[in-house]
């Protein structure tokens, strides 16, 4: 007898996670927007258990890995927001953009290093249907004085 093909849910507990609840928001918009077959996050911080991971600027109080795993959790906060919006993360049939916005000093330029945190994460639990286009942006600041800021865009298999 062959084994089921492991789920996004099951991936994420192979490598210790689970998805969390949904962040609330923290102003008028809601965490994620379905047209189609296509599901939009709004930007996700990097709270983890009621807290942010991290605040401050990428080349001044945060580290490179600070901010990877700060990438990382913003991308888990998004999954947790397709999910509450479609149910199961099984639906996505494959990542389609990821965007992630990092706070940093004008001399940082190590963005893309940091937004692995998010594209690898993705890699882990979607496989070849987590390779996506991105775009990693260095910003003067955001919300909260997070360092790190992702958005999601996903297609949905067809029902």
């Amino acid at each position: 007898m062959t084994r089921a093909t492991p789920t996004p849910e099951d991936k994420l507990a192979e490598l210790g996670l689970t998805v969390p609840e949904v962040v609330p928001p923290l102003a008028a918009y809601q965490p994620a927007a379905r047209t189609g077959n296509l599901v939009f996050t709004a930007g996700q911080l990097p709270a983890r258990d009621g807290a942010m991971l991290a605040t401050g600027k990428l080349g001044d109080a945060v580290t490179e890995e600070q901010g990877y795993e700060c990438a990382r959790q913003c991308a888990l906060n998004a999954l947790a927001a397709i999910k509450a919006e479609i149910g199961e993360l099984s639906q996505i049939k494959r990542v389609v953009k990821a965007v992630v916005f990092v706070a940093s000093t004008p001399d940082f330029t190590a963005q893309p290093k940091v937004a692995n945190g998010a594209s690898e994460l993705l890699g882990e639990v979607f496989g070849e249907a987590g390779k996506h286009a991105r775009s990693a942006v260095g910003v003067a600041s955001l919300p909260l004085d997070v360092p790190v800021e992702v958005e999601l865009v996903v297609e949905l298999v067809e029902n």
